[in-house]
């Protein structure tokens, strides 16, 4: 296997590279594409085996499992438990560059559930990663793109080099950034900020 790489336009994003990721996506297979924060490693939630390979190429995800992207608040509301306190945060902050940490919906593979029952979900402030989840209809899998000792990629040649021959196929819009999403626990009303990233934890405060 050889990953496709398809030179999207971050702005004004080809409709037909949208479409062939989302095709490759309901066929089971695994993606990388742009973020507002770090390329990501994604597949259809829902899809057991496409699942499997990311958990096969990502070690570390056994321990601490990946966040996934909605295409809106509404989307997230099907997929974990957000009071209206919350809801009020989050639509402020959303699209950003933040992880939110919430209590599981039933609706979220128990994979992708922490041993707290919670999970991470991210509404990115990027069209493209917008497109796939809103097109795909579900959940893309979002977890950074990184070597083999954690190290961000974040140029084509680089993640061509490690990625190339077990992944399907990667929407590429030039190099971003190497810096990771803010995540902030929510699973109760009172926010806390696990991880400090491209996000502004003065919203939090």
């Amino acid at each position: 296997m050889k990953m496709q790489v398809l030179n999207i336009h971050p702005e004004n994003p080809q409709l037909r590279f949208i479409n062939r990721a989302i095709e490759v996506l309901k066929d089971g297979g695994l993606i990388i594409y742009p973020t507002d924060t770090v390329y990501g490693l994604g597949c259809d939630i829902f899809h057991k085996q496409a699942l499997e390979r990311v958990y096969h190429i990502k070690k570390d995800l056994e321990k601490k499992p990946p966040s996934f992207i909605c295409s809106d608040l509404k989307d997230i509301a099907k997929y974990a438990k957000i009071s209206t306190v919350v809801y009020r945060t989050m639509r402020h902050a959303l699209p950003g560059a933040y992880t939110f940490i919430l209590p599981a919906a039933r609706e979220v593979p128990k994979k992708l559930w922490s041993k707290r029952k919670s999970v991470g979900i991210r509404i990115p402030d990027n069209l493209i990663s917008q497109l796939l989840a809103k097109e795909l209809g579900t959940p893309i899998v979002s977890t950074s793109v990184t070597d083999a000792n954690g190290e961000i990629l974040n140029d084509e040649d680089s993640i061509k080099k490690y990625y190339g021959n077990i992944v399907d196929l990667m929407l590429y819009s030039g190099p971003i950034g190497l810096n990771p999403s803010t995540i902030v626990d929510y699973t109760d009303d009172t926010p806390e900020v696990i991880r400090e990233g491209a996000g502004d934890i003065s919203v939090f405060k």
